[in-house]
């Protein structure tokens, strides 16, 4: 079973307080800010995350797709909205093997979304799972350098370490 996530990127940007404020200074930053957050979110839960930003509204753009950290990007095509893009990928990839949410806090695009087999999550929500993921990566992380520190002596060939283990005691 594969999980996909698929981001409305402005739609996130414009209800994360933070990044919305930064978008006032830069909409590239913010952006890229919004990308290395979803990309850490990605690893973590092992999903496939998708962001869509609206292109819609520039004169003969075509639709690009790239890669940020594993994290697919897809600016539309001329005359294509983001909630358009979106529709289309669940229509056509909403099956038993696979889960598809959305992310976005647009009323009628989780309807949409919703009649056509995926999950809807608001821009909240998904903050919520996203800062709820760092913890327990947090915690991890702690728990991982508290136990499974990287000594040498894991290391060695067991008749080496014997053979260290004389020598020191050896000198005392």
């Amino acid at each position: 079973m594969k999980e996909y996530l698929m981001v409305d990127g402005y739609n996130i940007i414009n209800n994360w307080e933070e990044l919305k404020e930064e978008s006032k200074h830069s909409l590239d930053s913010a952006r890229s800010k919004l990308l290395d957050i979803l990309s850490n979110y990605q690893a973590f839960r092992g999903i496939k995350v998708t962001v869509v930003f609206d292109a819609h509204y520039v004169k003969n753009s075509m639709e690009k797709h790239e890669f940020y950290n594993n994290v697919e990007i897809v600016y539309t095509k001329e005359f294509e909205s983001a909630d358009n893009y979106i529709e289309r990928f669940v229509a056509e990839n909403s099956s038993e093997d696979n889960i598809i949410r959305v992310a976005t806090s647009d009323s009628l695009e989780q309807t949409v979304v919703l009649g056509l087999g995926a999950a809807r999550i608001s821009a909240r929500e998904l903050k919520v799972q996203i800062k709820e993921a760092s913890n327990k990566m947090d915690k991890n992380h702690i728990n991982r350098l508290k136990h499974d520190r990287n000594l040498l002596e894991h290391h060695l060939d067991p008749v080496v370490a014997e053979k260290l283990e004389r020598i020191r005691r050896q000198r005392h």
